[in-house]
């Protein structure tokens, strides 16, 4: 089922069962090669999503500010993005381009992302790929400038989302998820796979 949504295309339950395990043993390799870190906001304030990257360069954040950077934090280049990941933006975008980074943040008992806009690429014509994995997590979506009335959705896993046009810098975040509500993930928590071009 697609729902559009302030622009934002909502594909829920394009992944079924069988796609999001697969995805989840693609993603393996990756977290054992560019571990998960803890990343601080340039203001110094700890985030509560741990994150990693992979694909040319990955995005990261601490006092220095946020950007994109050629090697993980600990010196290692990042891993390759899995091809089930790219099958994904192949899928829904149908683009020749491919992203050359991927996001990956990992939601924890009482993670959030704040409202925010993805404005480090530079070139903001190209769509940004959302795939949502364990947990349900409300998804709120807001304007592209701050303030303002805002929106909510609950996406759960198997869901994409397609940040594009009108909507690609819109304001956004993750209010919070619910604990436990999938299987997929053994210890609990919710991945957020996002796809991106960055130049």
């Amino acid at each position: 089922m697609r729902i559009t949504l302030r622009g934002f295309e909502i594909f829920k339950g394009r992944l079924d069962a069988p796609a999001q395990r697969a995805l989840i043993a693609a993603l393996r390799p990756v977290l054992q090669a560019a571990p998960l870190v803890s990343p601080q906001t340039p203001y110094g304030k700890a985030m509560s999503v741990r994150m990693t990257s992979a694909g040319a360069v990955g995005w990261y954040s601490d006092r220095k500010g946020y950007r994109y950077m050629p090697q993980h934090p600990q010196g290692t280049a990042w891993p390759d993005i899995p091809q089930p990941v790219l099958d994904i933006w192949d899928d829904v975008t149908g683009l020749e381009r491919r992203p050359d980074c991927c996001l990956v943040n990992y939601y924890g008992e009482g993670a959030r992302m704040g409202l925010h806009q993805d404005k480090d690429e530079a070139d903001f014509s190209w769509p940004v790929v959302s795939v949502s994995l364990g947990d349900d997590g409300l998804f709120r979506i807001g304007n592209r400038t701050p303030g303002g009335s805002t929106e909510s959705i609950w996406l759960t896993s198997g869901d994409v989302v397609v940040m594009g046009g009108e909507a690609r810098l819109a304001y956004h975040g993750l209010d919070r998820i619910r604990f436990k509500s999938s299987r997929l993930l053994s210890k609990g928590g919710r991945l957020n796979l996002t796809l991106r071009v960055t130049s």
